[in-house]
């Protein structure tokens, strides 16, 4: 274009009109006469991909907030019978480490090189698999790993929860109670009573304390109850009854010889029976 200081010049364009336009606007390109495509993938489908990730992600979160988890028994370092367990989208590494192969001195394979080596298959599966065909049936390597890979997951979630529940039956313990909302608004309204009567004394110093706790709530995990509440069960003869003989179920044995020999003194041991059976709710 050239042109002069002269207002009424006109606008002369120079130059060969053959030169095309460039246009800098980035315009799609239309794969729609293409078989199998139908947009871009960067960033077209990739933003719709993230756009229901996104709202799947709110949903699970708002899941979570409404019914959270519920969560195990407390860990007791002391219970030298408790069997961890982790939670159930982890039971199959768990089992996974159980097999002599990939434990002990091959651990890191177990937990770092299997792990890594899947999920990177994962993260590599768009640029592994770069065939148009988008039928399952007819992508044998994908569909038959990915059907292999479920398969596994389910097989080893289920030997592991049974292995859980034959180990459970062989110690002759019950599986952890899950302290939900409800169950710990009702432990909440249950403490230890009558603090000032002299049996609370003769509890802290009897073999009670030993598996019962100082706070009465036993260990569930090992099976001894919580004492908590007890009052509402028991009355005072029945106590010493099963401190004297034992429970019915014979897992807590005769406690009141090995009390005696300790220096305890009947009448000791009848005020810790007294006390025992005002352990009742608080209302």
């Amino acid at each position: 274009m050239a042109s002069s200081h002269n207002k009424d010049e006109k606008i002369i364009y120079v130059g060969d009109s053959r030169v095309p336009q460039k246009n800098h606007e980035s315009v799609p390109r239309d794969y729609m006469a293409y078989p199998g495509k139908s947009e871009v993938f960067i960033p077209n489908f990739l933003l719709k991909e993230w756009m229901v990730a996104s709202v799947f992600m709110v949903g699970f979160l708002v899941l979570i907030l409404v019914d959270p988890a519920p969560l195990g028994e407390i860990a007791d370092p002391t219970n030298a019978q408790f069997i961890p367990m982790p939670d159930w989208y982890f039971l199959f590494l768990y089992q996974m480490l159980k097999y002599p192969y990939l434990a002990n001195k091959f651990v890191v394979f177990g937990t770092i090189v299997i792990p890594t080596i899947a999920f990177g298959a994962l993260t590599l599966a768009p640029f592994l698999d770069t065939g148009k065909e988008r039928r399952f049936y007819k992508r044998p390597i994908s569909t038959g790993l990915m059907l292999l890979s479920i398969a596994a997951i389910i097989f080893l979630t289920n030997v592991s929860w049974m292995h859980y529940e034959e180990e459970l039956e062989a110690k002759g313990l019950k599986p952890e109670k899950h302290a939900t909302g409800g169950g710990k608004k009702k432990e909440e309204k249950m403490g230890v009573m009558a603090k000032d009567h002299p049996g609370f004394a003769v509890f802290k110093k009897a073999t009670c304390v030993s598996c019962h706790g100082a706070d009465m709530k036993g260990m569930s995990a090992a099976g001894i109850p919580a004492l908590l509440g007890v009052g509402d069960k028991l009355d005072q003869a029945a106590i010493m009854n099963i401190i004297k003989n034992g429970s019915e179920n014979k897992k807590m044995s005769a406690q009141y010889d090995s009390n005696i020999n300790n220096g305890i003194t009947p009448d000791e041991m009848n005020q810790l029976a007294e006390w025992l059976s005002k352990q009742k709710k608080t209302p």
